[in-house]
């Protein structure tokens, strides 16, 4: 288990795997995090996600973490689950490498960041930009080299939660991230190289 190298939240992650499933079920709820995503958007086909809305979703997941794929890390304080990073390599989202908008900047190989979900609990309290270090700490001990985000710009506004899921520009930019492309007036992308 990683910890937090930030002093002022002590957080420890771990990878999301069999051992961890029931955790991750646990912090997603019954309705699956937000409207029975289950951490799938990205990784399916519009259609496929919409039929597969709720049940059949976590059910994919599920099926995903025990062919022994890491889909991403789970967030602990005081060994209760409050919050999720989706990260892994960018050839795992298979619909992100379809976006017209959020397409490949180049031929590096990047992990990519795609969904940050908090506890209720745990929301303003600063955990954003600490979750997306445990991210970039997990791509280094998995051997990756950069790691890029696609956030959304708030625009003078506060983000609902089903536009808040990829995250803030600031929160990353806080966590080391420098901003490479803006493909639209809403989406940022961003990386962090690790030395």
């Amino acid at each position: 288990m990683a910890r937090s190298s930030d002093p002022t939240h002590a957080l420890e992650f771990r990878p999301l795997t069999p051992d961890t499933w029931g955790d991750f079920k646990d912090l997603f709820g019954r309705s699956g995090a937000c409207g029975g995503c289950w951490c799938m958007w990205w990784r399916q086909t519009r259609r496929e996600f919409d039929e597969r809305h709720g049940e059949k979703n976590r059910r994919a997941m599920k099926r995903l973490v025990d062919s022994g794929e890491i889909p991403g890390i789970i967030a602990y304080e005081g060994g209760v689950p409050v919050g999720w990073c989706s990260v892994a390599p960018r050839e795992s989202f298979s619909s992100l490498n379809r976006s017209r908008v959020l397409k490949r900047l180049d031929d590096v190989p990047v992990w990519s960041i795609v969904c940050i979900f908090l506890a209720r609990s745990h929301r303003g309290r600063g955990l954003t930009t600490v979750l997306i270090r445990g991210a970039v700490e997990h791509v280094r001990r998995s051997g990756g080299s950069v790691v890029e985000a696609y956030p959304t710009r708030p625009r003078g506004r506060r983000l609902e939660a089903v536009s808040s899921f990829m995250g803030v520009p600031a929160s990353f930019e806080r966590a080391g991230f420098v901003e490479c492309a803006r493909p639209s007036d809403a989406k940022v992308i961003m990386r962090c190289s690790i030395e």
